[in-house]
């Protein structure tokens, strides 16, 4: 799971203001870093997932995911907001401020999902991890603090 995460799968200060925006973001950057092959069956997929239940935790994060069979590699991107979503539906009805996006590719839905989704629900219990999340400034050291955990 060491390439789950990387440098350039992390955004920070992010302008999105609202979950549409977060969302269509993601579902952008999963085609522009080449995760995905079209941004439209993304969204979608988030769309889906969020209508599901809302994918927003507690303590001011999220996990959104899409599986669909347009990822073409399973993938976290994680992105800390400039200011934290008041709209995102959590568990504590706080604001979400960093999300860690999950992309799946279709046919890893009951394998690598559950395996991700698993662990990163695990580290976000972690308040020291939570902290970490918060406060870096350091593309690089998030992914590398993500995929350490990832590895275990």
């Amino acid at each position: 799971m060491d390439d789950f995460v990387r440098a350039e799968h992390v955004f920070l200060n992010n302008p999105a203001t609202s979950v549409d925006e977060a969302l269509s973001f993601l579902s952008r950057q999963a085609v522009a870093l080449g995760i995905a092959d079209n941004e439209a069956e993304v969204k979608a997929a988030f769309e889906a997932r969020e209508r599901e239940g809302a994918t927003g935790m507690m303590e001011g994060f999220s996990i959104p995911h899409a599986k669909s069979d347009v990822i073409k590699e399973p993938a976290v991107c994680v992105v800390r907001y400039a200011h934290p979503i008041s709209e995102w539906a959590s568990l504590d009805d706080e604001p979400i401020a960093v999300s860690v996006a999950l992309l799946v590719p279709d046919g890893e839905a009951g394998t690598t999902h559950i395996k991700l989704l698993s662990q990163v629900a695990v580290m976000l219990m972690d308040e020291a991890f939570r902290d970490a999340m918060m406060t870096m400034d350091d593309e690089e050291l998030i992914a590398q603090t993500i995929t350490a955990r990832l590895e275990r």
